[in-house]
């Protein structure tokens, strides 16, 4: 029986899990990334983790990784990341020397993406659309059980398409990009604007201080409606399975679809808006399964 062993690089934390078969979990751990000891350590952390893990049952295949950020698939190497250490870095062939195994890598909207398309919420739709919407905004695509990458390797980038020509600028490099509105470092770059205080957007959600100005909530579904919406028309995918910190936010299912609703092309949406089921163990379990879904 074939085992498969997933590792999600996190930006806290790096979790391994291994699983047989039917998809049962084996053995997991996690342990802190501790990225701000530098690129070294951080392949110690996952060699050590892998050496773990394989001592509750054999690996026969390919493991998978999950990583934050763009993949330059020629160098096995990430182009950007909010784990400064591992950009431009021979991250996919020092894991391989590491681990003694061959790897997948992929990133982590991807992984989500997958993990709920084959065990999560979406797993009876053909077409997912996987969104990651937390400090950044990404998503990952999947057409029948498969992640669809695209010639350049950057299907699902929503984050990255125009909502305001000429708006707020963004780290890629253009304006108005949908993550300068929709993300958590957005929203937390706006409330500080309205307020003059500095807050996460978790807190400001959780503690519904965003009553006391409700237009930061009233642009953040407007917004929210507005990029989906430009998904929905271009790719009208069978069903939008939400994840990352601000999938929590329940407006988002209500408020929000309705938002997407008012300016779809279409008269009567019918595109299911869903809750994640695996959490944030959705990227661990996109990588273990990998080599079954490429």
């Amino acid at each position: 029986m074939a085992n498969k062993l997933g590792i999600d690089i996190g930006g806290t934390k790096i979790e391994a899990i291994l699983i047989n078969e039917q998809f049962q979990v084996i053995e997991r751990k996690r342990v802190s990334t501790n990225r701000g000891e530098g690129y070294d350590v951080i392949i110690d952390q996952i060699s050590k983790l892998a050496s773990e893990l394989k001592e509750f049952g054999n690996i026969n295949s390919s493991v998978g990784i999950c990583v934050p950020g763009k993949i330059d698939i020629q160098k096995g190497a990430l182009k950007n990341s909010s784990i400064a250490c591992l950009v431009d870095q021979p991250l996919q062939s020092d894991i391989e020397a590491a681990l003694s195994l061959p790897i997948l890598m992929e990133n982590d909207a991807n992984c989500f993406a997958l993990a709920e398309a084959i065990l999560g919420s979406a797993k009876d739709y053909r077409l997912v659309f996987g969104v990651v919407l937390g400090t950044g905004c990404g998503a990952g695509v999947v057409i029948n059980k498969n992640i669809h990458r695209g010639p350049n390797h950057i299907s699902g980038e929503w984050g990255h398409h125009v909502l305001y020509p000429n708006g707020r600028s963004c780290y890629c490099g253009n304006k108005g990009c949908a993550e300068s509105y929709i993300s958590g470092t957005a929203l937390e770059t706006e409330w500080k604007a309205l307020t003059g205080e500095f807050q996460r957007v978790t807190d400001i959600i959780n503690s519904k201080a965003y009553l006391t100005h409700p237009e930061w909530k009233n642009n953040f579904i407007t917004n929210f409606g507005k990029a989906l919406a430009n998904v929905i028309d271009i790719l009208d995918p069978d069903a939008i399975v939400l994840g990352g910190g601000l999938s929590k936010v329940e407006a988002l299912y209500t408020e929000g679809r309705d938002a997407i609703a008012d300016v779809v092309f279409s008269n009567g949406m019918v595109t299911p808006i869903i809750k994640n089921k695996l959490g944030d163990s959705a990227g661990v379990f996109g990588a273990a399964i990998l080599g079954d879904y490429i």
